[in-house]
């Protein structure tokens, strides 16, 4: 039997029902990734490229015993089924799942890199998983979560939106 592996993976989107396409992207998730903690929704200014909706971002913690590249290929494939559309780097769209952590490795491929390689410059992913996992050291610039969170600038236009209980409620439902 393969070993369990703690993840975490961050959810935005910025276009349609956006609670509605977070929910529905933890209610796909495979039977391989049990998800063990959310955090709150926060809505956020667009990074990048500023001509768009603002975003709603949470992370999800979970364990899993698919390898990476079987991780990403699956929530690529869920991205496609709840609507993304590739349009701009950066730009709009119905549900991005980014894999931020996958236990303490690393990991190099052509399509993935974790850790994720910007998340400690992002507000939008640091506030979220700070909810959950304050204490989590960055296995490659060994700080926590909590600390990159205070070395960022400002709050980069990042608001709390909820507790997320209706999302909470969908994934104790099933």
């Amino acid at each position: 039997m393969q070993n369990k592996e703690c993840v975490f993976i961050a959810l935005g989107t910025n276009l349609g029902d956006r609670q509605q396409n977070l929910v529905e992207a933890l209610r796909r998730l495979p039977p391989a990734v049990t998800v063990t903690s959310v955090s709150r929704v926060y809505e956020t200014a667009p990074a990048y490229v500023l001509n768009q909706p603002p975003f709603l971002n949470a992370v999800i913690g979970a364990e899993t015993t698919l390898p990476p590249a079987e991780l990403l290929a699956y929530l690529k494939r869920l991205e496609v089924e709840i609507g993304r559309a590739k349009t701009v780097r950066y730009g709009p769209r119905k549900i991005d799942l980014d894999i931020l952590f996958y236990g303490e490795q690393r990991v190099t491929l052509s399509q993935l890199q974790i850790p994720h390689p910007r998340l400690q410059e992002r507000g939008f992913v640091l506030h979220p998983l700070a909810d959950i996992a304050p204490d989590f050291v960055h296995p490659t610039l060994g700080l926590t979560v909590r600390q990159m969170l205070a070395a960022l600038p400002s709050q980069n236009g990042v608001l709390n939106v909820s507790n997320w209980q209706p999302l909470t409620a969908a994934l104790a439902a099933g």
